[in-house]
């Protein structure tokens, strides 16, 4: 079986949410208060919110991750601003590759769009993925930011950039 990534579709909704929700539950588990991320599932509202810009999407472009015919990842690029918001797998599919399937993949989409640099936002206290990001290229820049919408505890985010060889 192999991987595919696609563009999400209104009728994704339903699998994109527990997607997404499952992803965050694994991934941000010590460094989110538990309180937040153990309400994502009755708060549904806040996935389905960030997917009603399907209709007019701006410049982010929603792909999900399809393996088999389930849905075990998703991404969000910010074609605009050159920017990653969001590469997310469910914590089964982890440490297998995929990971760098789809991290490729949002970097080609905006080499495509004709960038030069990649940029992202990391948790400082996320090493796993600080871990990942360094290994693929990324670096950190200096740049930082304190938000605290994750169940009112202060959490600071680590600002990451991947220069592009042409």
């Amino acid at each position: 079986m192999e991987m595919k990534i696609r563009k999400v579709l209104p009728e994704d909704i339903n699998a994109y949410t527990n997607c997404g929700i499952a992803c965050w539950q694994a991934a941000y588990k010590g460094i989110v208060p538990d309180e937040y991320l153990n309400s994502m599932p009755t708060n549904k509202a806040l996935w389905e919110k960030n997917l009603n810009r399907l209709e007019n999407p701006g410049f982010c472009e929603y792909y999900c991750v399809i393996y088999d015919t389930e849905m075990i990842g998703l991404l969000i690029v910010d074609t605009k601003h050159s920017e990653i918001w969001a590469i997310y797998l469910v914590e089964a599919f982890w440490g297998k590759g995929y990971g760098k399937e789809m991290l490729d993949f949002a970097i080609n989409v905006l080499e495509n769009a004709g960038h030069k640099q990649v940029c992202l936002w990391v948790f400082e206290e996320n090493h796993r993925a600080r871990r990942f990001y360094e290994k693929h290229g990324f670096a950190l820049n200096g740049a930082k930011k304190t938000v605290d919408k994750y169940g009112g505890v202060p959490l600071v985010e680590l600002q990451y950039v991947l220069e592009l060889l042409y």
